[in-house]
């Protein structure tokens, strides 16, 4: 399985790390091995002293694809979550300014958060409204209305380039309020007013 995240896909958090607003998505990866699930602990990792996290929604994909219209994207996805994509800001600044790829700070092991899966059933994909507690505390909030390239279109650009499998996770980007994490916090991911997510750094 493949794990697909998108950068700077709400326009206020590309605008608070002073990034320009890209024209189109911005696809990076990360490995399987990335993944932290069941509300396990991330331990801080050693060779960063300022990881952040990045709380997006999720979208677990049900049915291969390739080059997909976006018509019909929806019936390529049918559970969501949220997630958190640890970033090493760092090592991706030194990374960014050597022009080098960003997977040293976004692809390290247990990176990718994961929280509980829901079906999609219900939801208007352009109109999610989720957020991110830190030790009880609103730190995020967020709306996929605001998504500079919806779902559909995320689908529809991604197939273009990578086959789309069963099981293969989107992180369809963060809006603004991200910021370091400290050993001891412990944060908690909401779509609507559902828990799905909680993970303590250690």
């Amino acid at each position: 399985m493949k794990i697909i995240c998108i950068g700077r896909n709400y326009s206020d958090h590309a605008k608070e790390l002073n990034n320009l607003v890209p024209d189109k998505p911005l696809v990076f990866m990360k490995p399987d091995t990335a993944i932290l699930r069941k509300g396990r602990p991330f331990y801080y990792p050693e060779f960063s002293e300022n990881i952040h996290y990045e709380a997006e929604v999720v979208l677990k994909i049900c049915k291969n694809g390739r080059h997909i219209e976006e018509q019909f994207a929806h019936k390529y996805y049918n559970q969501i979550t949220l997630g958190l994509d640890m970033t090493a800001r760092d090592i991706q600044s030194e990374l960014k300014k050597k022009g080098h790829p960003w997977e040293m700070a976004k692809a390290f092991d247990f990176s990718a958060v994961i929280g509980e899966f829901i079906p999609m059933d219900g939801f208007d994909p352009e109109g999610i409204d989720f957020h991110l507690t830190k030790n009880g505390e609103a730190v995020q909030n967020g709306n996929t209305k605001d998504l500079i390239f919806p779902f559909a279109h995320l689908l529809s650009y991604v197939s273009k380039y990578f086959k789309l499998h069963i099981g293969d996770l989107i992180f369809t980007g963060t809006p603004a309020g991200v910021g370091p994490i400290t050993i001891g916090d412990k944060y908690e991911g909401f779509i609507g007013e559902q828990r799905l997510l909680k993970c303590e750094i250690r």
